[in-house]
């Protein structure tokens, strides 16, 4: 397999070089992040917080009046390609995922920067902050301002901010009985990920990867004032396995997913195959394994799939089914071209399971 292609210099080290993970699969595993939580206050004094982080939502939203409210996320995380430029749009389209996931519109976003400043070189520090600013100002928001250190690895990130009526926010919590489930991108980039650390990703599959990773998830702001689109939220470290549990443990539902319709990038179960699987994902199984059921004869390669975390990957949505076709041609308009039907939501549930048939 060739070697992807990377503007990385001969004198800089490789960006994936100086991390001990890449991306999202950078993440606590779930069940971990949970029990560090488990402590923290609840915002039940605080009558305008209306999205907390009681069901580990994608982001927090704030009642600013009737008619607006403000979400408020962070992200970031350790290089996941060695093109400073492509790390730098990635992660910044992977921040404001989450302002798209609640159903509104970004408005303005603050750097975070954490870098070896005596390792790395300077014009590539400058690329990782350009590629995301291009992100943002594609998006139609200003990086206003930051924070930065020095760091021993690499991290880059936003703090971002957006706005959305308070009755049209998406939670991941609102899933109904009878609901059609939607992914709008392929899964495969933590596959993709682990071949590339190894020289092993194929031009093409590169070129795929950057595609799928910068890809912002605008048609949530456009979702949010549907009725229809009863949850949402976007699929990353936790895998969709991982968030879909959030989903069904929120709503208190079981979610059935067809292994047969889930989307997958072009290439990625083969590369799976041939071992190039991230830690994450063995991690990620651990933490949710109990609230999954897979049905008799899937294949290791087919859990490392469903477990792989994603960075900046595509919604996940349960829509009501009369609203299936138009939400597709809607994505589909939006250049979503693997956005698919993946299943439906089950009956209600005192012990919610995602079940993969």
């Amino acid at each position: 397999m060739a070697e992807s292609n990377t503007t990385q210099s001969n004198q800089s080290p490789r960006l994936t070089s100086l991390s001990h993970g890449g991306g999202c699969g950078c993440k606590i595993a779930p069940d971990v992040l949970s029990n560090l939580m488990a402590s923290m206050p609840t915002g039940q004094a605080f009558p305008n917080l209306l999205v907390g982080n009681e069901t580990a939502d994608d982001a927090a939203v704030f009642r600013l009046n009737d008619e607006q409210a403000l979400i408020a996320t962070t992200d970031f995380f350790m290089p996941i390609v060695d093109d400073p430029y492509d790390f730098g749009r990635i992660a910044a389209t992977n921040a404001l995922s989450d302002i798209y996931a609640m159903g509104g519109t970004p408005v303005m976003a603050l750097a975070l920067v954490a870098m070896p400043i005596n390792v790395l070189p300077h014009d590539q520090i400058a690329k990782i902050l350009q590629g995301g600013a291009d992100v943002c100002q594609q998006a139609g928001i200003p990086v206003a301002g930051g924070h930065s250190i020095d760091s021993v690895e690499p991290i880059y990130g936003l703090a971002a901010m957006g706005t959305v009526h308070p009755e049209q926010i998406k939670r991941n919590s609102k899933a109904k009985t009878g609901d059609v489930l939607i992914l709008t991108k392929g899964l495969g980039i933590g596959v993709f990920s682990a071949a590339l650390k190894k020289n092993a990703l194929p031009e093409a599959a590169y070129q795929l990867m950057i595609a799928s990773t910068t890809q912002l998830n605008t048609p949530g702001a456009k979702l949010g004032p549907m009725a229809a689109v009863h949850a949402m939220t976007d699929v990353t470290g936790f895998a969709l396995l991982g968030h879909a549990a959030e989903i069904a443990r929120a709503s208190g539902v079981d979610l059935h997913i067809k292994l047969a319709q889930v989307p997958f990038l072009e290439g990625a179960r083969e590369l799976a195959e041939q071992g190039y699987i991230t830690g994450a994902s063995g991690r990620n199984w651990h933490a949710i394994g109990e609230r999954v059921e897979l049905a008799e004869g899937m294949t290791d390669v087919d859990r490392a799939l469903l477990t792989d975390p994603q960075t900046s990957g595509g919604l996940l949505l349960a829509v009501s089914p009369e609203a299936v076709d138009e939400v597709l041609a809607l994505l589909k308009a939006e250049g979503f071209n693997l956005a698919s039907v993946i299943g439906e939501v089950g009956a209600a549930s005192a012990e919610p399971k995602v079940k993969v048939a």
